[in-house]
């Protein structure tokens, strides 16, 4: 039967995952080592799971309700202010999503109309620029450069803003290049922002992993942008809770309002237990100074910099990472394309590694390697990539 009559068409010409591929590759192959997706090693901290289990224990099965526990929302609130300085209403202004990934689609699908564009800095996360484009929007690329840290700048920003711009998603710490944004960097970005009248999806899943001293700058915090930000953050990364998948949005009630309409209507609400665990996680955290947290932000910063200096010495030019846990080393002197480097890598050294274009066109001449995955394993992986670049 041919079914692509029956097909949405808009979907069906959006190529799939670039980091899938690779994984999915590399699982199938006996002792390959994957750098490829961007999972914590650690396991979910005990006292985390074991609220999850005495919920379930205790018979809490049941749906909560659709924007989420209060108990949870009001605990994100007391999160967000203490570490990021951020003030919401946990009774109007917070609603509780599967994941940050549901997150961004039900911003993009409360802000965009057909043919809507949004800006998106160039490389970024590969699913944004599909969400734009299944919700009808225009995905926007905005180059970021690698002499400027990645850092997005307000004049190619302005440059790429038309008469049908309407937002901007501002994905720092950023994957795949781990870069942040300063305050300054910001300030710049808010000026535009305010002159062409636009919406900011602050993406901020990465803020509680940043290195060298540097603290995360929430976006809504600037003056006169909070008003203007829908910020989206979630447990998988900080928190090492990937399966759970419990994010949430924060922002103005009357679009929190619209979101959770959407919300209620297709997902009604996260899993009950996911949203105990998450409680756990913020309420124990704030009791004890986030130490979970602390240990494994430490332990990315040593692969982080394990990373960085092995690249350097087998001769990649490697621009450091300041946040997230990704490194996205330049492998243009090899003169192979990002996807032939990544192809060879797997199949003659069993090491997996994501094409920098799977997040951009920007992303030509790179790889994203995650350093989420044990010390061992990372330098099985350089002695391995070490030896693949002397045979070239």
């Amino acid at each position: 039967m041919n079914y692509d009559k029956f097909l949405n068409q808009t979907v069906k010409a959006v190529p799939p995952s670039g980091i899938r591929k690779f994984f999915d590759l590399a699982a199938t192959m006996k002792g390959a080592i994957s750098l490829g997706v961007g999972e914590p090693d650690f396991i979910t901290p005990y006292h985390i799971r074991d609220a999850a289990i005495n919920s379930i224990l205790d018979g809490g099965t049941q749906y909560t309700a659709n924007r989420g526990l209060p108990e949870l929302r009001e605990e994100i609130a007391l999160y967000l202010e203490s570490r990021f300085q951020t003030r919401y209403d946990p009774k109007t202004e917070i609603v509780v999503t599967v994941g940050a990934s549901e997150a961004i689609d039900l911003c993009l699908r409360v802000l965009i109309d057909q043919g809507d564009e949004v800006l998106i800095p160039d490389p970024s996360y590969v699913s944004y620029s599909p969400s734009v484009t299944f919700c009808g929007g225009t995905p926007v690329p905005v180059p970021t450069h690698e002499r400027d840290g990645f850092r997005l700048r307000g004049e190619e920003v302005r440059k790429a803003c038309t008469d049908r711009t309407k937002a901007i998603i501002l994905p720092y710490p950023n994957n795949p290049t781990g870069a942040i944004m300063e305050r300054a960097d910001l300030e710049e970005i808010a000026k535009v922002v305010e002159e062409k009248d636009l919406m900011v999806i602050s993406d901020e899943i990465y803020a509680e992993l940043t290195y060298n001293g540097l603290r995360h700058v929430s976006f809504a915090t600037l003056p006169g942008m909070w008003e203007r930000t829908l910020t989206l953050n979630g447990f998988s990364k900080a928190f090492a809770m990937t399966g759970w998948r419990v994010g949430y949005i924060c922002g103005p009630a009357e679009i929190i309002e619209v979101a959770n309409k959407i919300h209620q209507y297709v997902i009604l609400c996260a899993p009950r237990m996911s949203q105990v665990a998450a409680v756990e996680a913020l309420r124990e955290g704030r009791e004890k100074g986030y130490e979970d947290v602390v240990k494994m932000r430490e332990s990315y910063d040593r692969r982080r910099r394990l990373l960085v200096d092995g690249f350097r010495q087998m001769g990649l030019e490697c621009f450091e990472p300041r946040g997230a846990f990704y490194v996205f080393p330049s492998i243009a002197s090899t003169g192979l394309s990002s996807e032939a480097f990544c192809e060879r890598l797997l199949k003659e050294e069993k090491v997996a590694c994501v094409p920098g274009t799977a997040f951009g066109s920007r992303g030509q001449g790179h790889i994203r390697c995650s350093y989420a995955t044990g010390i061992e394993k990372l330098n099985q992986a350089l002695e391995k990539m070490d030896r693949f670049l002397r045979h070239l």
